[in-house]
């Protein structure tokens, strides 16, 4: 886990929401087809009132730092956040603090 690239990821509100809403996907996105075992479709995420593009870069710049992980079922693409490295940047976070 690389702590500046978590940091940075972090600093768009639209991307703490993100990650908020995956934390308990079941109260904040409609009901879907696959499972939320698997992740959240993309196309919910642009409930947040962001164009389709933004929400893919925003969803992308997560998934680099490590926060998501997506499965591709189909021609869709599903995400989830990443429990171990948010749980190792909590970790090194205060250890740092």
């Amino acid at each position: 886990m690389n702590l500046d690239e978590v940091l940075k990821a972090l600093a768009h509100p639209a991307r703490i929401e993100m990650l908020t809403w995956l934390k308990n996907p079941h109260d904040h996105f409609e009901s879907q087809q696959h499972p939320f075992d698997i992740g959240v479709s993309a196309g919910q995420f642009e409930r947040c009132g962001l164009s389709q593009s933004t929400v893919s870069t925003h969803l992308s710049t997560l998934q680099r730092a490590g926060l998501l992980s997506s499965t591709r079922v189909g021609q869709w693409v599903f995400y989830k956040r990443n429990e171990e490295t948010i749980g190792a940047f909590l970790s090194a976070l205060a250890s740092k603090l």
